[in-house]
């Protein structure tokens, strides 16, 4: 069997990562469209590298949940049978032991070289505009991608949703695209489909089947019966 599992803020709320989309999400009173988009970063490259800074620090802060071991074991099961895309741009799942992680959205420890798009892994400040390790001239940005800007690893994620017997989406919304649109397309391939998520999302109707409650709760459950413990 193969299976595609899309995780989304809600696992890794679980750890106390906060998350755009509530109150806790906004930093010093900035909107998401201050912080995570093209224009903002031309406005204001100061703003934007402080908040990535902060959230890349508080990183330290925080530890994998059940729901994050749980998805490094199926891994260790199956193998290249599971592909885990996550919205999140933390690390939690690696830290949990995951190694196959495809993060569409970027990831907070990494750095993206403006002038000739290299992707460094970085743990510290940008705010000090460090030059880029592979040109030495680039200017660096976090290495997320934020609103209007193009996801990545599409074609591999479409490809693995045509595959699928399983899609399982996670602590999701159903309400960021592309990423809410993956129910929809694996069931066009004739996936069948699970959200596990804190409560019913945006697109619950769109699955088969339908949990709702903890992450740390549901994955582990799912992942025991998935490989018959």
């Amino acid at each position: 069997m193969k299976v595609v599992v899309l995780t989304g803020a809600g696992i890794s709320a679980e750890s106390g990562v906060p998350t755009f989309r509530d109150a806790d999400g906004l930093w010093e009173g900035h909107r998401v469209e201050d912080v995570a988009t093209p224009e903002a970063f031309l406005a204001d490259p100061e703003t934007v590298h402080r908040f990535y800074d902060a959230r890349r620090a508080a990183l330290t802060k925080v530890l994998p949940n059940a729901a994050h071991h749980a998805l490094a074991e199926l891994e260790r099961l199956i193998g290249d049978h599971l592909t885990l895309v996550t919205q999140n741009i933390d690390d939690l799942h690696e830290r949990a032991g995951s190694e196959r992680v495809i993060h569409m959205h970027g990831e907070l420890r990494s750095a993206l070289c403006l002038r000739c798009g290299r992707r460094t892994r970085w743990e510290g400040s940008l705010l000090d505009a460090p030059p880029c390790a592979g040109c030495g001239k680039g200017v660096l940005r976090p290495d997320v991608v934020w609103f209007g800007e193009v996801p990545y690893a599409m074609e591999a994620i479409g490809d693995a949703l045509a595959e699928c017997d399983l899609f399982v989406s996670v602590g999701t919304s159903g309400a960021v695209y592309p990423a809410a649109s993956f129910v929809q397309q694996a069931r066009a391939y004739g996936a069948r489909t699970l959200e596990l998520n804190l409560v019913p999302s945006v697109g619950t109707h769109f699955f088969h089947e339908a949990r709702h409650g903890r992450a740390g709760d549901l994955v582990p459950a799912w992942v025991s019966r998935l490989i018959g413990q």
